[in-house]
């Protein structure tokens, strides 16, 4: 278990110092974004300089205060001399302190919601362009979670910059200043002194610390990456009644992440037990000097509060700058993510200028198309074939032949490698993917659906359409009338991923948000593999009126469902094998009539893969959810 633990923690990504932009870079890459706030950063900065003028105007006003109350007890005319004035004007250096703090924040709230905002928006756009490889190498729990730490870092820059540190730097200068004016040097050069020393320390141990806390992030998103895919696969867990098992490993993860959150506390215990000893020796220092010059009539006991009131005040906000320091380098790593996240290269990406598809036949060719998700493995070989104008190709083979790969390169997920894919002559690869994706209409063979109501998801397929509109689409895709059967009708949640409702109803949702978009180019990936033989039948009729007029490419296993498109593909091992009618096919003798005959001779259930001797199950039964 324990050589298992060390594996999983070598495994682990860490960030590589190499890799990582400077602090200041990635400062850099967040100021583009506070610049459209600029005239509200200028006027948060005024109040925050007004803020600490009135902070260290307090002392001096105590001092001023206790000077004047120097009188001897029973006098009854000093009650004459009491500085209501001074009094009075205590109070209203202290409201103006907190006041002008509240203008501060309130002004610059905008701009540092604002910037969050418009920094995670651009990572979700990004992350819907990038390609369905990184998506598919992607791990979800780690990635939301850099994505939650950065657009929390945001607000902590700005944050602790803006309402801690800046004026924390402010008022050092302004109390140094007067007590190198009011007071001899040596107040001044103790605290400069101090104050050198500390930040040498709290730097130098927090950079020293960073290291474990970044691991302990680390740990932290891997375990929440192993919940997540675990709770995401929770039908598959209970199948192999591995719920220990998952636990066992969440476990490992924790406890990995107890033992890295130990190790981190026990360093930030040594860093704040360091500050508090610089600090108390600073202090000592001046109120031993300050003492001194009361009792040597140097100073008054004014002075003495003064002092003591600025030590106070300076080193509150700098017990805070450990604390200060690691978050904002915590902050600095997580931005820094966020923002190599919206780095990374789109893999498909349109082309300088590219206009918009123009689709008048809807005429589809594939010419000579090669492709390979990773070069050591070729998919597809000089793939060729037509898809007529207003007519229905299918594509048949075993699995793994390539026939999902046709959808997906259509679609553009991925470019080919080789060869082209024309749509009315026009390269796919020259023209936007947002005009292509809305030429194009696709039933997937794994329906994934939104965890919102029945309604929204069929309504995804045309967003803004009426609720008219898509219950012509649900009766089109024969669903209609379960719906209606529900207690709550159209406003029934299907859950995370529609694991409420079955494979088939599944599948029927898919097929009528197809049918609401309404795209002049249809792809159906198996788009009945999931129903029964009567809803098979019933949609297949349905399917065929929609793809009336449309080009459409079916990807298929059971053969009955095609014996009547324009043409038909043989694939096998990413190459055509055969191509033409059902008919043709038929007569020919060769592939695609072995799966025929081999289907009709197993009650027209078998799948197109048996022919090719892979065993895999038939098509599912009445009622059962399909793959």
């Amino acid at each position: 278990m324990r050589a298992l633990a060390r594996d999983s923690a070598a495994a682990l990504p860490t960030a590589d110092p190499a890799q990582r932009r400077s602090d200041w870079g990635t400062l850099a890459k967040l100021l583009p974004y506070l610049w459209r706030y600029r005239w509200r950063v200028a006027l948060a900065l005024g109040f925050m300089l007004a803020a600490k003028g009135a902070n260290v105007g307090v002392p001096v006003l105590l001092k001023n205060l206790v000077d004047r109350l120097a009188i001897r007890p029973g006098d009854a005319a000093a009650l004459l001399v009491v500085p209501v004035g001074l009094i009075v004007a205590y109070g209203a250096l202290r409201l103006s302190t907190t006041l002008f703090t509240e203008l501060r924040e309130l002004t610059f709230a905008k701009a540092t919601e604002g910037t969050a905002r418009s920094i995670s928006l651009q990572v979700f756009r990004h992350l819907h362009a990038l390609s369905l490889r990184f998506h598919l190498e992607r791990q979800t729990g780690g990635m939301t979670r850099d994505i939650e730490r950065g657009t929390r870092a945001v607000h902590s820059l700005i944050s602790y910059s803006l309402y801690s540190v800046l004026p924390t730097l402010v008022e050092v200068g302004l109390v140094l200043g007067i007590l190198a004016w009011k007071f001899d040097a040596v107040f001044a050069w103790i605290t400069l002194a101090a104050l050198v020393v500390y930040v040498t320390f709290t730097v130098t141990v927090t950079e020293w610390r960073t290291v474990f806390r970044r691991h302990m992030n680390e740990l932290d998103a891997s375990a929440h990456t192993r919940a997540i895919d675990a709770l995401l696969n929770y039908e598959t867990v209970k199948y192999f009644n591995n719920e220990e098992f998952e636990a066992r490993r969440y476990d490992e993860n924790l406890e990995r992440l107890r033992r890295a959150a130990l190790k981190s506390q026990s360093t930030l215990s040594l860093l704040n037990s360091g500050q508090q000893l610089i600090i108390a020796v600073a202090l000592v220092a001046m109120l031993w000097r300050a003492t001194a010059g009361v009792v040597a009539g140097q100073l008054t006991l004014g002075d003495l509060v003064m002092i003591n009131a600025f030590m106070i005040q300076l080193y509150i906000p700098l017990n805070f700058l450990g604390v200060l320091y690691r978050e904002i380098k915590q902050s600095l790593t997580d931005l820094d993510k966020m923002f190599g996240l919206l780095e990374r290269e789109r893999e498909v990406a349109d082309a300088p200028g590219a206009p918009d598809l123009v689709v008048t036949r809807g005429v589809v060719r594939f010419e000579d198309v090669s492709f390979a998700y990773d070069p050591a493995r070729p998919i597809l070989h000089g793939i060729g074939f037509e898809i007529p104008a207003g007519k229905t190709v299918a594509v048949v083979g075993p699995s793994g032949a390539g026939k999902s790969t046709l959808a997906r390169l259509l679609y553009r997920f991925y470019d080919v490698g080789g060869g082209r894919i024309t749509i009315d002559g026009q390269d796919i690869r020259a023209v936007t993917q947002d005009s292509l994706r809305r030429a194009i209409g696709i039933v997937p063979q794994d329906t994934v659906l939104f965890n919102d109501t029945v309604e929204y998801n069929i309504a995804y397929g045309r967003p803004g359409a009426g609720h008219d509109e898509v219950v012509a689409a649900a009766r089109g895709a024969h669903i209609h009338d379960f719906i209606v059967s529900t207690p709550k009708g159209y406003e029934t949640m299907v859950g995370e991923r529609g694991l409420k409702l079955s494979g088939g109803e599944k599948q029927r949702v898919a097929i009528a948000r197809t049918l609401l978009k309404d795209p002049p180019i249809l792809i159906f990936d198996e788009a009945t593999s999931a129903l029964d033989s009567a809803n098979e039948r019933a949609i297949q009729a349905e399917l065929k009126s929609a793809a009336q007029g449309k080009t459409a490419l079916v990807i298929a296993h059971r053969l009955s469902t095609v014996v009547d498109a324009h043409a038909i593909v043989v694939l096998d091992a990413g190459r055509i094998v055969e191509q033409g009618t059902h008919a043709e096919l038929l007569a020919r003798g060769g592939a695609y009539a072995r799966m025929w005959r081999l289907q009709q001779s197993g009650g027209g259930t078998g799948r197109a893969e048996d022919a090719a001797g892979v065993r895999v199950p038939s098509a599912s039964k009445p009622g059962a959810p399909g793959p």
